[in-house]
């Protein structure tokens, strides 16, 4: 094994930890390397009220085309504005104020497009370019991930 290997009890501690906190991942950065585990969340079911459950023999499945195709030309699209932290995203600036941009807004660079909210700091994502805001891609009050798509500017 070389000392790039993590055993399983580190990997597996890890783990633990991104259970217990609800987490989607964690990366440990030390002299001997790096280990970034990633866990796929659970999918939840919530029924409506009044709505009446279906049969345990009729699975439920989502339409694939919606779900395959959005994300990856969201992924690829060179205007794409990543976020560059985790946190909770907002669209403007205070509660029932106007957004910062709206979908079709043509921004300038550098220009305030959201915040991130991270351990209590509002920080600022700017626009890396001058263009016109093509798709709003997060929800005011929405967790976001680091790397997540926010924005498309074209």
């Amino acid at each position: 094994m070389s000392s790039q290997m993590f055993d399983a009890k580190a990997v597996r501690a890890l783990a633990d930890i991104l259970v217990a906190t609800d987490l989607t991942e964690i990366e440990v950065e030390h002299k001997e390397g790096r280990i970034r585990v990633v866990r796929t969340p659970a999918v939840q079911h919530v029924m409506q009220p009044g709505a009446q459950a279906a049969p345990m023999a009729t699975p439920m499945v989502a339409p694939a085309p919606a779900i395959a195709t959005a994300p990856v030309e969201e992924a690829v699209h060179p205007g794409i504005v990543p976020s560059p932290m985790v946190g909770i995203a907002y669209l403007a600036p205070e509660p029932g104020s106007a957004p910062y941009v709206t979908l079709g807004q043509a921004v300038s660079a550098g220009q305030t497009l959201l915040l991130i909210e991270a351990m209590k700091t509002y920080n600022q994502i700017k626009a890396p370019k001058s263009g016109t805001v093509i798709r709003i891609l997060v929800n005011p009050g929405q967790p976001v991930e680091f790397g997540q798509p926010l924005m498309i500017v074209e």
